[in-house]
């Protein structure tokens, strides 16, 4: 117990507030158990050090972070932890990494009905089934999923431009007020092309030298660890779910051929349905349906995305093409907070039901949908708008 207090620690000496996300004011952090679930490295850990530090400080007794893959807790359990911790006057446990401890669940349920004066506050994988785990914990558990960094949020931790969010009604009755209060700061241009390629993940602070590689390292432990340990997959699978990434990141998004695509893979179509549903809860591709509500259109996805910009340049073998770029990205801002769907041949996408959107260069025309209400131009390589013709960048202010 001692070494787990020293640990913690050490970590929130070494933690920095110069820059908190927002997430945090968002988490209603008085809640008897709260999961935090996110893809890795989008920072759930500094989220949780950020919060003691602020919060108890650097030296705290009533709070502790552990990360339940310590070694530890190969020699200890979990409720026992709980209960000396308890003993000694502790309030609030900040269980990191909870998936890798195999008993979780179930001594999670037990503390928390053991100890009702404690407050528990774990994180895991995006793919971490918390309501159907082993022990019941939906009527108790407010979850939250924490996505990577928006462009608003990378100027902040990496330029040290700060912006207030904009909701997506008021970008786009009013673009002008954004455009300008950002072009005052900073070409926004020049900082769009750096966050799209190296700007969605936090640990790009630590470096952009093997920035890619440390992308490459996550789509792989997530593909060879959490997708057969918390999912079922096969491991047999996971080098076509490998060489399946790759094409998907590879190729121009299209609508789909399950047939065709299923045969690529080598798995029959329903394994390969259920497997991207699988990729798509563990944040590395973003599945889009239409509207069409017909039992047909239900069974199938109409486009598949990579989940980021920075996955798409990691995982692409031929170069990025700049329409799907653009695609990804703005699927990504949005789907955090909206529900996107594929529009149709003559639009890119349905936003919420109400909103239609063509995404392209700053020469897009918008003639497909000049007769829509709510049609909107999002454009690149633009600073300004111009009649619906909105800045591709300004949709990633909205969180």
């Amino acid at each position: 117990m001692e070494n787990l207090f020293n640990q913690c620690r050490r970590l929130l000496r070494t933690t920095s507030l110069d820059y908190v996300r927002p997430i945090i004011k968002q988490v209603h952090w008085n809640q008897r158990l709260i999961s935090i679930r996110g893809a890795r490295g989008v920072g759930k850990t500094t989220l949780l050090l950020q919060y003691i530090k602020q919060t108890y400080g650097d030296n705290p007794t009533e709070a502790i972070y552990v990360s339940l893959d310590n070694l530890y807790f190969s020699r200890h359990t979990f409720i026992d932890f709980v209960e000396d911790f308890y003993k000694m006057g502790g309030k609030c446990i900040f269980a990191d990494e909870v998936h890798k401890y195999h008993r979780w669940s179930q001594e999670l349920k037990n503390a928390y009905d053991a100890f009702p004066d404690m407050r528990f506050v774990i994180t895991g994988s995006s793919v971490l089934n918390i309501l159907n785990s082993d022990a019941d914990l939906s009527r108790r558990c407010i979850n939250y999923n924490m996505q990577g960094l928006s462009f608003r949020e990378y100027l902040a931790l990496c330029e040290g431009l700060k912006f207030d969010k904009i909701d997506l009604p008021s970008l786009l009755e009013e673009p002008d007020k954004l455009c300008m209060a950002v072009n005052e700061k900073c070409r926004p241009l020049a900082h769009f092309d750096r966050y799209i390629k190296t700007g969605y993940y936090p640990f790009v602070l630590e470096g952009e030298e093997d920035y890619y590689e440390r992308i490459s390292n996550v789509a792989n432990l997530i593909l060879e660890i959490e997708l057969p340990q918390l999912c079922g997959v096969d491991v047999s699978n996971i080098r076509k779910l490998k060489s399946l990434l790759a094409v998907l990141a590879s190729e121009y998004p299209m609508q789909i051929d399950m047939m065709k695509l299923s045969t690529m893979a080598g798995m029959s179509r329903t394994t390969l349905l259920a497997y991207l549903q699988y990729l798509q809860r563990a944040k590395l591709i973003n599945l889009l349906y239409s509207g069409d509500a017909s039992l047909k259109k239900m069974q199938r996805p109409d486009k598949i995305y990579m989940e980021n910009s920075n996955l798409l340049h990691a995982l692409s073998l031929n170069g990025v093409n700049e329409g799907t770029q653009r695609e990804v990205f703005f699927v990504n801002q949005l789907v955090y907070q909206h529900r996107v769907e594929y529009a149709s041949s003559q639009a890119d996408f349905l936003v919420d039901g109400k909103y239609t959107f063509e995404v392209g260069g700053k020469s897009k025309d918008g003639k497909q949908i000049a007769n829509m209400s709510n049609s909107y131009i999002a454009a690149d390589g633009i600073e300004f708008p111009y009649g619906n013709k909105i800045p591709l960048w300004c949709f990633g202010f909205l969180y």
